[in-house]
């Protein structure tokens, strides 16, 4: 079963098979989001990702970054990444018509914590290169 289908601006149809979310700023007790911050952050959240699937390949997309103000505190400006990280498996068609279906692990940021499904998937999501990152398997 399926959490959800996706289809791709290359026209392929993936399926969401499992998705773990949690919030970016989860735990942070003081300062604010500044670049540093985040780039440590978005760094543990790559790791995180890379680990969660041994076999099947992992795709990053780099998140996208907010400046909502323009004065500088004592660790610079404040820049805000989306709320939601996420790490999705997905499953397709297979790239080689002889295997079973491909199979790519993606990690995302996203700004409201929903299942992505349909044209509703951020655009990061729905512009991946599924027959340059995923792999193919066999049951």
């Amino acid at each position: 079963m399926s959490l959800g289908h996706t289809l791709l601006l290359s026209g392929r149809a993936i399926r969401l098979t499992d998705l773990r979310m949690s919030s970016t700023y989860a735990g942070m007790l003081e300062g604010y989001p500044c670049k540093r911050v985040n780039d440590l952050r978005v760094s543990r959240f790559q790791r995180y990702a890379e680990h969660t699937s041994t076999p099947t390949p992992v795709h990053f997309v780099p998140p996208s970054r907010e400046y909502p103000d323009a004065t500088a505190g004592a660790f610079g400006p404040v820049e805000v990444l989306p709320p939601v990280f996420c790490v999705g498996s997905f499953e397709s068609a297979p790239l080689d018509g002889s295997m079973d279906g491909s199979a790519l692990v993606v990690a995302w940021f996203q700004h409201a914590p929903e299942i992505p499904a349909g044209e509703n998937a951020a655009p990061a999501l729905r512009g991946i290169d599924w027959e340059g990152l995923a792999q193919d398997f066999e049951l």
